[in-house]
């Protein structure tokens, strides 16, 4: 059992640790690691190598004591042998020597959901990488961790081993937070700045990030911006007080995204990274993950690789820029055993900064009401007219062009046309999109990315 960090009574930083019910716990927090990947291996590997260094930070040692994987035969690079293995992982939420759980086999339910929720219910810490069950499940279980009075943590679930959650739950605790955006998936970060730095397409670049590790074989969740978004979710629940709305998170991914466009930005004066934002206001919670054109002296610009990157706006602290890795064994395992470290401490409160009675079920706000320039490009038939019928969609639904640009023919035989509106409602720029909808001139998809600030 973990002694509540509020009720000081059972805590004492010299060394008595004691459950709820006042008994004498052993010097060491004992953990049981579900999954035994990338990150788990970093876990292990990471509490060997700096183990005095996290027994004195900690004010106790912090030892595995069990685990469970999928396959006991293979050969992780640890030595195994020293822990208890549990072939059924649901096993570990009653394991006799545990004291936290550590979930680091993904999915958003399954058997990753089954272990959370049982570990909770044995009055046992948690501590997670899922972002994909925090971002629809994360509300449940902070009421689950709040009943039992045992801690709920989940550092590892955004930006690896960038410390943004701590940030904003503790650091800025104090501040209204008016927005909070960044970069957010590293696989989609590192396909656009080599498509910039390189002027290759899309597909190419996204079979080389796979061959080298930076995308799955079924890379959907990280291109189309899922991923993302699940991220985002936990941040604007952190950030503005209210419950996990991965539901309302409008996503659009970078798949349609061409070498073309990259260069059309560079040449505008801007960069295009794939942004998760969300803001809250009068008019409800607005939550996006989406294409934007960054400014080049925005910091989010010069993020490059598989770097993370988030940004957030207190109303007392100003702009907070947190930046790092985002993802990999020894960043993501940083960030798991800082988790641990807290719970050894007997430092936590409640998952999402707040009592998750206390979080609010903010309506979704509504995009056709905000204002932001975007930019559009548009592949056509190679004929007169062409761009006047795109101009009167754009005149008629009320959208002023800053500029617009014909590029010379594509493979596919068609011509590229970009266009950069001025200020205005987001709603007018839809309504213009909707009016060339079916256009015998117009091929294929249109992509519209929105300008960042």
């Amino acid at each position: 059992m973990i002694p509540n960090s509020l009720d000081s009574d059972r805590f004492d930083p010299l060394g008595g640790h004691f459950n709820q019910q006042g008994w004498k716990m052993a010097d060491a927090l004992r953990v049981a690691l579900a999954g035994l990947g990338t990150v788990g291996g970093g876990v292990i590997r990471l509490l060997d190598t700096n183990r005095d260094l996290i027994t004195r930070r900690a004010g106790r040692p912090i030892e595995v004591v069990a685990v469970s994987a999928r396959d006991r035969t293979k050969d992780r690079g640890v030595d195994l042998s020293r822990f208890d293995w549990v072939d059924d992982t649901a096993a570990l939420a009653t394991h006799e020597k545990a004291d936290v759980v550590v979930e680091l086999i993904g999915g958003s339910d399954g058997p990753a959901l089954t272990l959370a929720r049982n570990t909770l219910a044995a009055g046992r810490g948690f501590v997670t990488a899922n972002k994909a069950m925090l971002a629809h499940h994360g509300l449940e279980l902070a009421q689950k961790a709040e009943g039992a009075g045992v801690p709920l943590k989940f550092e590892a679930a955004v930006a690896g081993g960038i410390p943004v959650i701590k940030g904003l739950r503790e650091g800025a605790a104090a501040n209204v937070i008016s927005n909070v955006y960044g970069i957010l998936n590293g696989t989609c970060n590192f396909i656009l700045s080599k498509m910039e730095a390189e002027g290759r397409d899309f597909a190419e670049v996204l079979a080389e990030a796979q061959a080298l590790g930076y995308a799955e074989a079924d890379p959907s969740f990280d291109i189309d911006g899922v991923d993302a978004a699940h991220k985002l979710s936990i941040l604007a629940a952190i950030a503005f007080g209210t419950q996990p709305a991965f539901d309302d998170v409008a996503i659009s991914g970078i798949r349609h995204v061409l070498a073309a466009d990259i260069a059309e930005a560079a040449a505008l004066g801007y960069r295009v990274r794939l942004v998760g934002v969300g803001e809250a206001g009068p008019h409800g919670l607005f939550q996006r993950v989406h294409p934007h054109l960054i400014p080049l002296d925005h910091p989010l610009a010069h993020v490059t690789g598989s770097t993370n990157a988030v940004v957030a706006q207190g109303n007392f602290v100003g702009r907070l820029l947190f930046q790092g890795a985002g993802a990999g064994d020894g960043p993501t395992a940083s960030a798991v055993v800082a988790d641990l470290i807290d719970i050894a401490r007997g430092e936590f409160g409640p998952a999402f900064a707040m009592p998750a009675a206390s979080l609010v079920q903010e309506k979704p706000a509504d995009a056709g009401e905000r204002r932001g320039r975007a930019y559009l490009r548009f592949t056509v038939e190679d004929k007169v007219g062409v761009l006047a019928e795109i101009a009167a969609a754009m005149r008629d639904a009320g959208v002023s062009i800053e500029s617009l640009i014909q590029r010379g023919a594509t493979a596919g035989g068609g011509v590229l046309v970009a266009i950069v509106t001025h200020e205005g409602p987001e709603r007018a720029v839809a309504q213009a999109l909707e009016r060339l909808r079916g256009s015998s001139s117009v091929i294929g998809q249109p992509l519209l990315m929105h300008i960042l600030g």
